[in-house]
Parts: C-alpha cells; sequence; structure tokens
C-alpha cells in the first residue's frame, strides 16, 4: 500500500477530525466521502445524500483498505 496515499488521506482525516466540518468541506467529494466514512460521520455522509453502501464504494478499494489504519492514526491523535 502506498504511503503518499495514507498520507494524503490521514491528512484529510486529520483537518476535518481538528477543524470540524468546515474544513472537511473544503475537501473533494471523494475526499469528503472517505474521511466522513474514517471520522464514523453518518450524518455528514448524508448530508452528500451517500448511504454507508454507496460511501465505501465511493471511497474505492485503495482507500477502504487504507481505512482501518487511518482511524487507529487518528485514535493515537487523542
Amino acid at each position: 500500500m502506498c504511503d503518499a496515499e495514507f498520507r494524503h488521506y490521514f491528512g484529510k482525516a486529520k483537518d476535518a477530525k481538528r477543524g470540524g466540518k468546515d474544513a472537511w468541506d473544503v475537501q473533494s467529494t471523494g475526499e469528503k466521502v472517505a474521511v466522513a466514512l474514517a471520522l464514523n460521520k453518518p450524518e455528514w455522509l448524508a448530508s452528500l445524500g451517500y448511504t454507508l453502501a454507496e460511501a465505501i464504494d465511493r471511497t474505492g478499494p485503495q482507500w477502504i483498505a487504507l481505512l482501518p489504519r487511518v482511524e487507529r492514526a487518528l485514535l493515537d491523535l487523542e
């Protein structure tokens, strides 16, 4: 798995975790969907009109594979 992809995904998730929805709002739609999954924010997905299944599909296999690693890294920030 590419470390650059992890750093990108983790960076976007970290920004949204720290900056809330304001930081999340400036991300691309694909980033928003993936970040909402990483932060366990179903209300953010709903605001985009995505179900959980649609969000997983939109995020794609590469970032879905990174999701547990990103979640663990976010927990380490606490």
